[in-house]
């Protein structure tokens, strides 16, 4: 389970996004939002290809990290072989 450290109630709900109607709209507004913030990536490190795959590991994503390495944006904990 993954929580927040807030002073708030929580509590984990699995594929939450399938089961309530708030949590499906703001899963597409995170993806909006996180796929415009990687096309902005791509200008300032365009060798990764931020603007096709939008950070997921795809074969390119991986090749571009084998050649030019982890760039300061990459998550540390990153598996990318």
């Amino acid at each position: 389970n993954f929580t927040v450290d807030l002073d708030v109630k929580q509590r984990a709900i699995p594929k939450a996004d399938e089961k309530i109607l708030e949590c499906a709209a703001a899963s597409i507004l995170a993806k909006v939002s996180r796929d415009r913030v990687m096309r902005e990536f791509s200008k300032i490190y365009p060798h990764y290809g931020f603007d096709s795959h939008k950070g997921y590991p795809t074969k390119k994503h991986k090749e571009a990290i084998l050649e030019y390495g982890l760039c300061p944006i990459h998550r540390k904990t990153f598996k990318h072989r």
